[in-house]
């Protein structure tokens, strides 16, 4: 159980890698002048998304279904978990947002400021203060 823990945790830390990174190269796009910078920011985004974090989604959320399963009974009589699964569904849909995002900006037809990226960069550091705040503490 040990081992899929630290890997859970790992991957998380990938995960987040990419949303706190991916939002940055938004504000970044969104302000590039020339033609060549912004085919370079739709690159980095492709690459970041599908080969970086969609992937360590994908593993975190496995092995964290695969840790409830060892005592599901008892994770889930504590309402800590059920917070805590119901942020991880609120980053899910950031991190499928965070992909329509990069295909608005492939399709060059991105609306918004990079002051609008630069607010919504901050989104997923305030899920994870939450997620830490709740497996540390138990709070309920």
């Amino acid at each position: 159980m040990l081992w899929v823990k630290a890997f859970h945790i790992i991957a998380m830390v990938c995960w987040f890698a990419g949303l706190f990174y991916l939002p940055r190269l938004f504000v970044y796009h969104a302000g590039a002048e020339d033609q060549p910078g912004r085919d370079r920011f739709k690159t980095m985004e492709r690459k970041l998304y599908r080969g970086i974090a969609t992937p360590s989604m994908i593993i975190t959320v496995a092995l964290g279904l695969w840790l409830i399963g060892y005592n599901p009974a008892g994770y889930f009589s504590q309402g800590w978990l059920h917070a805590k699964l119901l942020l991880v569904a609120v980053l899910v849909a950031y991190h499928i947002y965070c992909g329509h995002l990069v295909k608005v900006f492939a399709d060059d037809t991105n609306g918004r400021s990079h002051v609008f990226y630069r607010w919504f960069n901050e989104f997923p550091v305030l899920i994870l203060i939450a997620v830490v705040i709740l497996v540390t503490v138990k709070p309920f």
